[in-house]
């Protein structure tokens, strides 16, 4: 069964950091393009960063530059989230997911593979 599956959430002090990881499995990660998203209580979702399949452009949502650091690693099949200088309002479920490759700074999820969610909580 071809799907993407996040892991490295949890519960973390203000100022802290996480890393997120979303690793393919049924599929080559390769050939994708892959984007983080996240949704908080009452919110609707939110696009946080996106990552091209081939050179590695990045985007980031305002609201993470500086902070969060988007990568891959396709000899693991597996895109990281590395989130520094957590904030509260980073508190969210976080969710990978395939999107289109251009123009990437939309970060469009392409209707392919979609994670079942990783809860990150900054709380003191």
């Amino acid at each position: 069964q071809a799907q993407l599956v996040e892991s490295g959430g949890g519960l973390v002090q203000p100022g802290g950091s996480l890393r997120l990881s979303c690793a393919a499995s049924g599929f080559t990660l390769d050939y994708y393009a892959i984007g983080w998203f996240r949704q908080a209580p009452g919110k609707e979702r939110e696009v946080v960063s996106c990552i091209t399949s081939n050179d590695g452009t990045t985007y980031y949502a305002d609201s993470v530059k500086a902070r969060f650091t988007i990568s891959r690693d396709n000899a693991k099949n597996t895109v990281y989230l590395q989130m520094n200088s957590l904030k509260p309002e980073d508190t969210a479920v976080y969710y990978c997911a395939t999107v289109l490759e251009y123009p990437i700074g939309l970060c469009r999820y392409n209707n392919k593979y979609w994670g079942q969610g990783t809860q990150v909580t900054v709380s003191s």
